[in-house]
């Protein structure tokens, strides 16, 4: 049983656009590649053939789990979102008391985050220390490389 997944409307065309082209592009010409490896002859020593079979057998597992993902996937509506606490979706600005170093997130679905564009998993540690606090607070939080603090700054949309 999958867990189900808050996106936004924007993360979840994404996905569908992602599965749109494994099933339209990518599926197509691993079928291509199988059927040029075949036609090349015994196909008990025919590397090309199973190195085919085999990204075919992944692709498929992709498309599998993306399918998965979207079928259990749910819609925020944010027009519905409260900034008085952290939730999916918050933009949070905090500030590292140790390094004193001012940080800004949006709390996004574990499918949408890129942390490079400033878009926190909700599934990460301080994601998770954050999740119900309000502006002002203090959260510790528990990381693989130790112990961090932070200070709620703001909270917006």
């Amino acid at each position: 049983m999958s867990k189900v997944s808050y996106v936004t409307e924007e993360g979840l065309k994404k996905l569908k656009d992602d599965l749109d082209y494994l099933i339209n592009v990518e599926r197509p010409s691993i079928s291509r590649q199988i059927g040029e490896a075949r036609d090349k002859g015994d196909l008990s020593e025919n590397a090309e053939y199973d190195a085919a079979k085999d990204a075919q057998g992944m692709l498929e597992m992709k498309i599998s789990k993306l399918q998965d993902i979207i079928s259990n996937s749910r819609l925020i509506d944010e027009s519905k979102l409260d900034t008085s606490k952290i939730q999916i979706l918050s933009k949070v600005k905090i500030i590292n008391l140790k390094t004193k170093q001012i940080l800004q997130y949006t709390l996004v679905s574990e499918t949408e985050a890129d942390l490079k564009n400033g878009k926190m998993s909700i599934n990460t540690p301080i994601a998770k220390g954050l999740l119900g606090k309000k502006v002002g607070e203090t959260v510790q939080v528990t990381v693989p490389s130790g112990e961090l603090s932070f200070e709620i700054l703001d909270i917006s949309l």
